[in-house]
């Protein structure tokens, strides 16, 4: 027993190769130990009734809500899962680190699911089909399942290739502990330098990280969720993806989802001008400065074929 905490506790901070090993009949099993984090997360908003607000902290929450949001889409997702462009090994260093930041698990992890998903999409083998095990597994119930702890290492070989990808994928949890160390030391300064602010380094911890990551998970698991049961499909995937323009707007860009799974290597999502998609504009901003480059665009054939309908 105390074998078995010791090695569920250090899977805290040391996500390594071969640390969850599934037992037999362990399918969807949810180990609350391991999960104990992410419903800390959760309860840390509560601090919010000892802390109060202000409008420094509310400032924060926002801004840290949408520079992680725009590194989970641009970099998570559109970058490490699907190599919509390219980029240099720091830039690909510093994304890595600002998405780690958001708490949702590892480059590797986070990539490897993503690409498992569209292998599998809503049919047998996805590990969150809202069309197949309902909207609350979708959203939340498939990752706090013990089968789905490790990343799907073969899957993400390339990105395998660079260790300090593997470090910030085992050690996962130093992202968001560094955000907490600098939020802490920001708001104990502006405390001593500026207490007309009205802010301080507890009330910085529970806005910046954990209201802002809270916001950040759920818009984020929209998209396995509802972005499979609510909207309007264009094309006609082997899926029951969607578009949803309230999901793009929470989520940068993501909500175009049908779009997505029509071709999933394009780095803009919104495939025509009056589909919001803020991440593919700050992409564009980052290689008009040269930090991006090689942006890839849906060629205009494949946007026009396998459409739903004359108006779709």
């Amino acid at each position: 027993m105390r074998s078995a905490l010791s090695a569920a506790l250090r899977r805290w901070v040391d996500s390594a190769p071969g640390s969850f090993e599934q037992e037999e009949g362990e399918t969807r099993r949810i180990d609350w130990l391991r999960v104990l984090p992410f419903l800390g997360i959760h309860a840390g908003c509560l601090l919010a009734l000892w802390t109060g607000v202000s409008a420094t902290a509310a400032v924060c929450a926002v801004a840290l809500y949408l520079v992680r949001m725009f590194a989970i889409t641009a970099f998570y997702h559109r970058y490490c899962a699907h190599h919509a462009y390219r980029m240099s090994r720091l830039m690909q260093f510093l994304f890595a680190l600002l998405a780690g930041s958001a708490a949702q698990r590892g480059p590797l992890w986070w990539a490897s699911h993503h690409r498992h998903h569209h292998a599998h999409s809503d049919r047998a083998g996805d590990a969150h089909s809202a069309l197949r095990d309902g909207l609350l597994w979708s959203h939340l119930g498939w990752f706090l399942a013990r089968e789905n702890f490790a990343p799907r290492a073969h899957l993400v070989r390339d990105l395998a290739r660079y260790p300090e990808l593997r470090f910030l994928d085992r050690f996962d949890v130093l992202a968001p502990v560094a955000l907490i160390a600098l939020l802490y030391a920001t708001g104990a300064f502006l405390s001593a330098a500026a207490p007309h602010l009205g802010t301080s380094g507890p009330q910085l911890v529970v806005w910046g990280f954990f209201i802002s990551t809270v916001a950040l998970y759920h818009a984020t698991f929209t998209v396995n969720s509802l972005a499979h049961r609510c909207g309007a499909r264009r094309y006609a995937t082997p899926d029951d993806s969607r578009n949803n323009l309230w999901i793009a707007l929470l989520t940068l860009g993501e909500g175009w989802h049908n779009n997505h799974h029509h071709y999933a290597g394009a780095a803009r999502q919104g495939f025509y001008w009056w589909e919001i998609d803020p991440t593919w504009l700050g992409l564009r901003l980052l290689a008009a400065l040269g930090l991006v480059r090689g942006l890839r665009e849906v060629p205009a054939a494949v946007r026009e074929t396998r459409r739903i309908g004359a108006g779709a």
